[in-house]
């Protein structure tokens, strides 16, 4: 059975470009973006390790560990994180898991008959500390994912986990935020003192409450 959101991510042993992990010591307390790849020495993921690893202070400060998954073998991985450190200019610091014996990409359903009977699709998985999975999204082959949109997904998680608030549409960091439903009209003012705007009795917005 496939995954759904707020299931539990699996749990799973692999070898990886640091040396073999166990999935949940690895990444014990952290957010995680869990991302895969249909081979080693593909264009469009080239360029999307390289963008991710020169993101590593923005998913640091947000608490994030990052890895990458592809069937192909740990050898194979080491040579293309050569190409990507020399192609892209930066230095990838983080796991990429060899998955030949598509473990990781059977529990994670990330094989796609449709796509391909033996090569993962290009899923990214974004799973809370609490071992949920807040996040799926699978791209085509031919589209690059936007890891702008993945910060500020992780950025709405973040902030909506800790308050009971939701993000509009386009929503990035510092804009208001829409304030719950369950939350009555006349109690905003305790809950979000910075103020509040009702725009209809059902749709009321306060600025974000965590900066």
């Amino acid at each position: 059975m496939s995954l759904r959101l707020g299931d539990t991510a699996p749990n799973f042993k692999a070898v990886t470009t640091v040396g073999e992990i166990d999935f949940y010591d690895y990444t014990e307390g952290s957010w995680v973006v869990l991302f895969s790849h249909p081979a080693d020495y593909t264009p469009v993921c080239t360029t999307e390790l390289g963008r991710t690893a020169q993101l590593k202070d923005e998913f640091d400060k947000r608490n994030v560990k990052v890895l990458a998954v592809s069937v192909d073998p740990i050898d194979d991985h080491k040579g293309w994180v050569n190409d990507i450190n020399e192609t892209q200019q930066t230095e990838v610091n983080f796991p990429l898991i060899a998955d030949e014996d598509r473990k990781v990409s059977e529990l994670y359903d990330m094989i796609h008959p449709n796509a391909s009977a033996t090569a993962t699709v290009r899923s990214v998985f974004i799973i809370g500390p609490d071992r949920a999975v807040k996040l799926m999204i699978t791209y085509p082959a031919s589209t690059g994912r936007n890891f702008q949109e993945i910060l500020r997904v992780i950025d709405s998680l973040q902030l909506t986990a800790n308050y009971s608030v939701a993000t509009p549409a386009d929503w990035t960091h510092g804009e208001d935020v829409v304030v719950s439903p369950a939350i009555a009209t006349e109690d905003i003012p305790a809950k979000f003192p910075k103020g509040h705007k009702v725009i209809k009795p059902y749709l009321r917005t306060t600025p974000q409450p965590n900066i």
